[in-house]
């Protein structure tokens, strides 16, 4: 398993190592003591899996407050996404700058995503799903976003405002400069 930092180096991409014969393959995508030696010290309570239909679904960007705030452990299982990560810690040197990767199933990538930072995806392919593990439960009242599609933010989405699938609540999200200083860089 390889786990390198990101343009942002909270935020970690982690390819497994998949072993394949005649019957298929298997990959490790979790171990405790790998992902700790790369500074990966979750303790992670929930896992939760989403299926989108159409290609161009857009999910998030989404994020939990304090004292719910969650970490993310993201892969593919079905497609292929784009998936973001925009640093929401006031005065890191990467605030309001985010990091887009392409997972897919067939290659098993990973992102790491800790908290503090929104989280989102585009689907590019039809019929995708996605499966992460989360570090704390989810907590609606501590439940948050940011506008997918904020200027500000500099995302190259494979779609347009007109072709992304998105839900009400997404289509309302506020933009960056709205945001209140929910986390603090350390």
């Amino acid at each position: 398993m390889q786990i390198t930092e990101t343009r942002i180096p909270a935020v970690k991409q982690i390819v497994p190592k998949k072993h394949g014969d005649a019957r298929g393959y298997f990959m490790e995508t979790f171990s405790a003591p790998i992902f700790a030696a790369a500074g990966i010290t979750e303790s992670w309570v929930q896992d939760n899996q989403s299926l989108s239909g159409p290609k161009g679904t857009v999910r998030g960007l989404h994020f939990q407050i304090a004292p719910a705030a969650q970490a993310k452990l993201i892969r593919v299982i079905q497609g292929a996404i784009l998936d973001v990560a925009v640093d929401l810690r006031h005065g890191s040197p990467t605030f309001g700058q985010h990091v887009a990767v392409e997972l897919t199933a067939d290659g098993g990538e990973q992102l790491y995503v800790p908290a503090g930072f929104a989280h989102g995806f585009c689907t590019l392919a039809p019929d995708t799903a996605v499966a992460y593990k989360v570090s704390h439960i989810y907590a609606p009242a501590e439940d948050k976003g940011l506008r997918w599609n904020d200027p500000a933010l500099g995302i190259g989405w494979p779609v347009t405002e007109a072709e992304a699938l998105l839900s009400a609540k997404d289509r309302q999200q506020p933009l960056l400069a709205d945001l209140p200083a929910y986390f603090t860089y350390a």
